[in-house]
This record gives C-alpha cells, structure tokens and sequence, in this order.
C-alpha cells in the first residue's frame, strides 16, 4: 500500500472510532437499490459515467436502435423495405428527442420539433 493510500485509511478508520460517521443522514437504514442491477460489473464504471455526464440507458438503447435501422435502410434495395424503415426511423427519432427535451436538452434539429408538433397537433387535438 502507498504512503497516501495508508494515510487515508488511518484517517478514516480515526473517523469511525471517534463517531464521525453516527449521525449520517439514512445511518442505520438499508441502501437504495442499486439502478445497475443486472448490469455486468465490468460496464458499471462506465454507465455510472455516462449517468453522471447525463446520459441514460434508455436514450443509448434508443441511439443504438437509430443506427442499426440506418444501417438497413443504407443496405436494403426493396423500396417498400426502405419505407418502412424510414417510418420506423422517424418513430425511433422522435422518440429520441422525447428523452432528450425531457431533460431540457437540445436535440440535433428543430425540424424533428416542428414534426413533432404536426404529429401532436394531427392526432391529440
């Protein structure tokens, strides 16, 4: 072990002999369970990560399905394929950009709003 490694340890193992640790806020109380349950232990670093860089599961989970239906759409040659395609591209982006203004994020397009709106105004109103 380290000289800064063994210093920390001491002082923190100071801290709990003299109660610094009692009267924590949830002290004595179960943890919250954890959001990355399921998750392989060798990805948690990095989804805990992204999470604090304000990324969520959902948004990645939607971002992979774009690009896989993209990447049919550049190789598909049936024309009607294709259009179902786009139609499921346009769902995938719009719900996409659902997540992303929920965090009052800006999305790539003020097109996909202005879309957006027309969807909403045609079959909500």
């Amino acid at each position: 072990m380290d000289r800064f490694s063994h210093m920390t340890e001491e002082k923190i193992r100071k801290a709990y002999e003299e109660g610094a640790f009692d009267h924590l806020p949830g002290a004595g109380k179960p943890l919250p369970p954890d959001p990355l349950k399921g998750i392989p232990d060798d990805l948690k670093m990095a989804y805990r990560m992204m999470k604090n860089a304000g990324f969520s599961p959902d948004e990645m989970d939607v971002k992979k399905e774009i690009m896989s239906i993209e990447d049919l759409i550049r190789h598909s040659e049936n024309k009607m394929e294709k259009e179902d395609l786009g139609n499921q591209l346009n769902q995938k982006l719009l719900e996409y950009n659902r997540l992303m203004s929920k965090k009052r994020k800006k999305t790539n397009s003020s097109v996909f709003r202005k879309y957006q709106d027309q969807i909403e105004d045609k079959f909500l109103k």
